[in-house]
């Protein structure tokens, strides 16, 4: 492997920044990874500066900002501007998201130790052999779900990634309906 100080290959930087070189790839094209000189055999050639701004990306989006909000602060970085206040801002929703998702969690939480409860009660009633109905259960929703105006299934720059809480959440079940 070459020392940091000089160039490094696609392959030296990958590793050395703990990604593929497809995503080395993918940053470029995102924006966010300049794009590297090429060698004389047609390499990429990549400073040493671009495993620092690797290392900057991972970071940010283990935080939750997405490649496309790091591409225009980065842009505007680059330029010799300081986009410290909109970098703030992100984040600061990113903290909002993060809670309205914790308060939909919790509120999910609730229901399925509400229905487990139900469940539990079903099971114990039930003549043996016979089908408690668990799955049917779901299907009774007398009210409809609490949502927030800030709904997970609108998170679309969400920290957390569930693709099934608003499907989940309409399984609530409720023990007045029966």
């Amino acid at each position: 492997m070459k020392a940091l100080s000089g160039a490094l290959s696609s392959g030296e930087l990958a590793d050395l920044a703990g990604v593929s070189r497809d995503t080395l790839r993918h940053y470029e094209r995102k924006g966010v990874l300049p794009r590297p000189v090429r060698g004389r055999n047609a390499y990429r050639q990549y400073p040493r500066e671009a495993l620092e701004r690797v290392q900057l990306v991972r970071r940010a989006l283990s935080v939750g900002f997405t490649l496309d909000e790091l591409a225009r602060v980065l842009k505007v970085r680059d330029a010799g501007d300081a986009p410290c206040e909109e970098v703030r801002k992100l984040a600061a929703q990113k903290l909002v998201d993060v809670q309205d998702q914790l308060r939909e969690l919790t509120r999910l939480q609730d229901d399925l130790q509400e229905t487990l409860r139900d469940w539990d009660t079903r099971l114990a009633r039930r003549a043996k052999g016979k089908r408690a109905n668990l799955l049917e259960s779901l299907s009774v929703d007398p009210k409809p779900a609490k949502r927030s105006n800030n709904s997970i299934k609108r998170k679309r720059r969400s920290v957390i990634r569930l693709p099934l809480v608003s499907e989940a959440i309409h399984l609530r079940c409720r023990l007045h309906a029966r």
